[in-house]
C-alpha cells in the first residue's frame, strides 16, 4: 500500500549511538525527543535498549504511550486542564507559570506521586519561559515549586532557535548555566538538570564549546534526520535519510505548465502564479497537503521536480526523466515539517521498517 514511509532502524541507531556516545563524554545527558515520530513503538523500543537518558515529548498523549523505565521529560508548558495527566505520564515537565506549578503541586499530592519540574527560562528567543532580565520572575516561580511538598525542583531550562531563530552561544547558553548557580546558592536545592536546548547545539557539540554546567540536551532532528539545525545542514557523522517517502503514480499526462483561464484563489486560498515554460510531461503522485509538507520534500531522483500540490494530490515535472509510467513510485526524503505531518497522518501513510534485530 503507498503512500509508505520507510524506515531504516539501523541508521536511526547509529545516529542515537553517535549523538550518546559524544554527549556523554561531556557528561550531558540525552533527552531524545520522540514527538516528531509520533512515539512510534518501534522507534520507541529502539531509544529503550540504547544508552540514552530520557524520553522527551510536547504531547502528554505520546509519553503515555510509551512502555519504558527511562525518565519521561513533558516538553510543552503544560495546560492547566491536563495536570492530572502529566503527573501520571511524566516525570518531568517544564514550567513558567506560578498557577500551573502550584496545580501540578495539588495534582500530585492527590495521585501520591512525585514529580519533578525544570523551570524555563527565555534567554531571547521569546517562545516559553520567564524572561531572563525578571529575575525577580524567576525567584517567585522556584519558590513556589520548592513550596509544593509533591514537587521537585530538578533544573533549569532553555529553548533557542524554535522560533526566534536565535543561535545558541556562550552568552545565552553560558546564562542559563549562572541563573543554576545562582538558584543552588540561594535555596540550596540541587538542580541536576540544566536544559541547555535541542539540536541546535550541534555546532557547539562538535566544537566543544558547550558551557560547563550545561547537563541535558533535548535532541529530536538531529536524531531523526542528521541534520544541526542552526546551520540547517546535515551532520557528516550522522545518517540523513532514516525516513524515505514512497508514493505511487496514478496519473501521467502531457499538458501545458501554466493554467488556461482566470485566475482565482486555490482551494487553500492562496493566489498562485505560474510561469509558461511549454509543454510538460506531469505526474500526479497519491498524496497530498494533508498527508505532507511538499515543500519539505526533497526527490532521490534529482531529475524529478515538485510543481505543487493540492489535499491528495502531489504534482510533479517528470519532462527530464520519460521512462516513469503510472503505477511506479517516486521517492521523497522529507524534511522535519514534511516528516512531522507524515507521521500524524498514519491513518493515510503507512510504515514500513527496515533494519532492527527484529526485522
Amino acid at each position: 500500500m503507498y503512500p509508505k514511509l520507510i524506515v531504516d532502524l539501523d541508521k536511526l541507531k547509529h545516529n542515537l549511538d553517535w549523538l550518546t556516545q559524544r554527549c556523554h563524554e561531556k557528561n550531558i545527558r540525552v533527552a531524545v525527543v520522540t514527538k516528531v515520530v509520533c512515539a512510534d513503538k518501534k522507534i520507541c523500543a529502539l531509544i529503550d535498549v540504547s544508552e540514552a537518558d530520557f524520553f522527551a515529548d510536547s504531547r502528554i498523549q505520546n509519553l503515555a504511550s510509551i512502555d519504558s523505565d527511562k525518565p519521561k521529560q513533558l516538553l510543552r508548558i503544560t495546560m492547566q486542564s491536563e495536570v492530572e495527566e502529566v503527573v501520571k505520564y511524566a516525570n518531568i515537565s517544564m514550567q513558567s507559570e506560578l498557577e500551573t506549578i502550584r496545580l501540578l503541586g495539588s495534582a500530585a499530592k492527590k495521585l501520591n506521586k512525585r514529580h519533578g519540574v525544570i523551570l524555563m527560562i527565555d534567554m531571547g528567543d521569546l517562545r516559553e519561559g520567564i524572561f531572563f532580565k525578571d529575575e525577580a520572575a524567576i525567584y517567585s516561580a522556584a519558590e513556589a515549586i520548592i513550596a509544593e511538598d509533591n514537587l521537585d525542583f530538578v533544573g533549569v531550562g532553555v529553548n533557542l532557535t524554535c522560533y526566534g531563530g536565535i543561535i545558541p552561544d556562550e552568552i545565552n547558553v553560558g546564562g542559563l548555566v549562572e541563573f543554576a548557580k545562582k538558584l543552588r546558592l540561594k535555596y540550596g536545592v540541587e538542580l541536576p538538570i540544566v536544559s541547555g536546548g535541542n539540536s541546535s547545539m550541534m555546532t557547539m557539540l562538535e566544537n566543544d564549546a558547550i558551557p560547563l554546567g550545561i547537563t541535558q540536551l533535548r535532541l529530536g532532528e538531529s536524531f531523526v534526520l542528521g541534520n544541526n539545525t542552526e546551520t540547517g545542514e546535515p551532520m557528516k557523522q550522522l545518517n540523513t535519510d532514516c525516513f524515505v517517502l514512497e508514493a505511487e503514480l496514478v496519473e501521467l499526462k502531457h499538458k501545458p505548465s501554466k493554467p488556461i483561464g482566470t485566475s482565482g484563489l486555490n482551494a487553500f486560498g492562496e493566489r498562485v502564479s505560474f510561469e509558461d515554460r511549454g509543454e510538460m510531461i506531469r505526474g500526479i503522485l497519491a498524496i497530498g497537503r494533508q498527508d505532507v509538507n511538499p515543500d519539505g520534500l526533497l526527490p532521490v531522483d534529482k531529475r524529478v521536480e515538485i510543481l505543487g500540490a493540492s489535499s491528495d494530490h502531489l504534482i510533479v515535472n517528470l519532462t527530464d526523466c520519460p521512462e516513469y509510467r503510472v503505477g511506479d513510485t517516486l521517492k521523497f526524503i522529507p524534511d522535519y515539517g514534511a516528516l512531522l505531518k507524515l507521521c500524524t497522518a498514519e491513518r493515510y501513510v503507512k510504515r514500513e521498517y527496515v533494519g532492527g534485530e527484529e526485522n
